[in-house]
């Protein structure tokens, strides 16, 4: 019988996805990752031993041994790709990487429009053109991963016609991006094959990207990300494959935690400690993270919502960086009844526990 374990994220992102999905990894080891939203734009860190990287375009079970696939629902950049794939050889992780025919791909055209756009800027944006990238597919301007190994002068005319999307003229800096792109896409090895591919596994992680509340359709706009970050996809991906038994795994930091701009419940200064593993940090686009102290209604509001996208056999929940501060999770504060209760007390993923 097919299983399949889904990931969540119950706030604004950097719940602690990538080490949910390593612990899953390490107790399922001939499991493939899936993302099922969001793109290069995650940075889900996970640590084995001395080893540490930070997972953006490939799924956070590669360092862990996994295969990673992408989904239709997920963005790609062939240059970024290109140099995670070339650290991640280097720490002995899988390169291994699968990617639906209809992945969206990003140019270096939506990577400039991303960072040069003030209203992008104002409403909050990672700077990684992954916002830019599906706003031009709701034009005819679309660019799929399959367009990836059509022959390369189509691919060429699809890129001027991107470029004239945009506006954009050539320069120095823009040409060399451009060529960087290419060599890329020749470069690497493209797997692109669709969702019967993985029926060869009888065991998939769903790995999600941000969290419930960025998501496109609930979150509050314009601080939104343009993707569904609830488990709807991953659900039609599970009914696509026919897969009953589907564990969710939702997670939420022992606090609040919002980078970028937009309205974040009780936030406030916190003092925490051992955190010097935070790999979300300030940069240009997003600032600093914020904080804040848990609201409970907020987590009710995403659990009630997320459930509303499909059933589930067994639902658990992950409280993270219980180490960092020491105020008790008041679980019996959510009106949804859980299987299993796990915490995590540093960023290893061998230091999970279960707690009830």
């Amino acid at each position: 019988m097919k299983t399949a374990q889904i990931i969540i994220g119950l706030g604004f992102g950097d719940e602690g996805k990538g080490i949910t999905t390593d612990f899953l990894a390490s107790q399922n080891l001939d499991s493939i990752v899936i993302r099922y939203s969001g793109g290069q734009q995650a940075a889900h860190t996970v640590l084995i031993d001395d080893k540490k990287h930070i997972h953006s375009s490939f799924c956070s079970g590669a360092l862990r041994g996994l295969p990673s696939y992408f989904s239709e629902h997920c963005t790609i950049h062939p240059s970024l790709l290109l140099n995670e794939k070339e650290e991640l050889e280097k720490l002995n992780g899988n390169i291994t990487i699968y990617i639906h025919p209809l992945a969206k791909v990003t140019t270096p055209f939506d990577v400039i429009s991303n960072r040069k756009n003030m209203k992008n800027l104002e409403h909050g944006t990672c700077g990684k053109g992954v916002g830019a990238t599906m706003k031009r597919h709701e034009s005819a301007y679309k660019l799929f991963a399959i367009d990836l190994i059509s022959p390369k002068e189509m691919l060429l005319e699809k890129l001027k016609s991107i470029a004239s999307y945009y506006g954009f003229e050539a320069s120095e800096e823009l040409n060399q991006l451009v060529d960087h792109f290419l060599y890329s896409v020749e470069t690497l090895d493209w797997k692109i094959c669709g969702y019967d591919y993985l029926k060869s596994f009888n065991h998939l992680i769903f790995e999600g990207s941000q969290g419930i509340l960025l998501d496109m359709d609930h979150g509050v706009f314009p601080n939104v990300t343009f993707a569904h970050t609830t488990s709807k996809n991953a659900h039609e991906i599970c009914d696509f494959l026919e897969i009953e038994d589907r564990e969710m795994y939702y997670i939420t930091r022992n606090y609040a935690t919002r980078h970028g701009n937009g309205w974040m419940s009780d936030e406030q200064e916190l003092k925490l400690q051992n955190n010097e593993h935070e790999t979300c940090v300030y940069n240009d686009y997003q600032k600093e993270l914020r904080f804040g102290r848990l609201d409970y209604k907020l987590l009710n509001y995403a659990l009630i919502l997320d459930g509303a996208y499909g059933k589930s056999s067994q639902k658990n929940i992950v409280i993270t960086c219980l180490d960092q501060y020491l105020e008790k999770f008041e679980v019996e504060k959510l009106t949804i009844q859980f299987d299993a209760l796990y915490g995590s007390y540093s960023p290893f993923s061998k230091d999970f526990k279960k707690l009830s």
